[in-house]
């Protein structure tokens, strides 16, 4: 399972530079006038993991397969986009398919670069597209509650659960707050609420796009970003679209050199993806062997046949049990048959529940 992250934010703010710099492509026309993106462009991206590498060198794999992560780049924002305006029908229909929001935030001044508002305000910025989404939940809420009210008043089990739940987002909404902040009672209601495809129930991730000379620290206006995630629960990153420009334009060897001579330890592909995987609650679990060194998502608190149904879903249906490795034991012991040899390979079963770096290989029974 990897996941997918939709892009959005007003326009020139360098959701497509970003894009472009993150996928290691040029699919996304990074042009400096509103709506250069038309079509939400898809991007999947290797996440990096040096596990990986360890795991392989010891296994002595022939390939070493990450696992992917889903970028996709949609169409900018105006102010209106709830009742149709600019692109705005298209834009929440393409956020609805997404499984979080990273919501890129202009925290640069650039004379050469217009601003949709004519002035740079992170913040301002991020509540004209949080109140879009706001207005477009209100709107499918106003309407399915009451129906569903009318119906729990008649014993309707189902009406019910979607009545409380929906009517807690509603309220929610009605306050100016994001439904993401509901607080579903028992499996039903979260299995409801997550029905709904609530626009602002999605976990969002700020990404405060940054000059160069500010890369390592940030500024001012990021801060300001970090302190209204802090307070909403979600998380932030800074990160400069005109590095990661760079750092795609040159060799893969230089790339390290680079970072260091700008006070950086890591690209803002790798900040993004560990926000992102923090935002989602993802975890990494591996394969390895002669054929190939291979690293899966899992959502943590996962058991093993349902890490095993990543792989494949008769992994899952015939499971029997789950040959598991610590990562750290793999390492330190030399692979599998040192792991053996010395009590660290483990047979676990079905309520195991699997943990990052986990080294696993399945038995199974079709």
């Amino acid at each position: 399972m990897g996941f997918r992250c939709g892009i959005v934010g007003l326009p020139n703010v360098g959701k497509s530079t970003l894009f472009n710099a993150l996928t290691e492509t040029q699919a996304a026309q990074a042009a400096n006038y509103p709506f250069c993106t038309i079509e939400p462009n898809v991007g999947q991206v290797a996440v990096p993991d040096e596990r990986l590498d360890s795991l392989a060198a010891i296994a002595g794999s022939a390939k070493v397969i990450p696992t992917q992560l889903g970028f996709v780049d949609i169409a900018g924002l105006v102010k209106g986009a709830s009742k149709g305006e600019g692109l705005g029908n298209q834009f929440l229909g393409n956020i609805r398919e997404v499984d979080a929001i990273v919501h890129v935030l202009r925290c640069f001044e650039d004379d050469d670069i217009q601003h949709v508002a004519n002035k740079v305000d992170p913040i301002a910025d991020a509540e004209v597209v949080e109140t879009e989404l706001m207005l477009a939940d209100l709107e499918s809420l106003e309407k399915r509650v009451p129906a569903a009210q009318k119906r729990a008043t008649g014993g309707d089990k189902e009406a019910k659960v979607m009545a409380s739940v929906l009517g807690q987002a509603l309220e929610l909404l009605r306050e100016g707050k994001p439904a993401r902040l509901t607080e579903p009672n028992g499996e039903d209601e979260a299995r409801v609420f997550a029905q709904a495809q609530l626009l602002t129930a999605k976990p969002v991730l700020y990404v405060c796009n940054v000059a160069e000379e500010e890369a390592s620290e940030g500024n001012a206006l990021s801060a300001q970003v970090f302190e209204k995630a802090k307070a909403e629960g979600a998380e932030a990153v800074v990160v400069s679209a005109a590095i990661e420009s760079e750092l795609v334009s040159m060799p893969v060897e230089e790339r390290a050199e680079y970072l260091e001579a700008l006070g950086l330890t890591e690209s803002g592909l790798s900040r993004v993806i560990r926000a992102g995987y923090k935002l989602l609650g993802l975890k990494t679990f591996f394969t390895a062997g002669p054929k190939e060194a291979r690293a899966w998502t899992f959502p943590a608190g996962a058991k093993a046949p349902q890490a095993a149904g990543e792989i494949h879903t008769d992994f899952e249906r015939g499971f029997i049990r789950a040959e598991t490795i610590a990562f750290d034991d793999y390492v330190a012991l030399g692979g599998e048959a040192g792991a053996k040899e010395a009590g660290k390979l483990r047979q676990e079963g079905k309520e195991y529940v699997v943990q990052d770096g986990d080294v696993m290989m399945f038995k199974f029974n079709v």
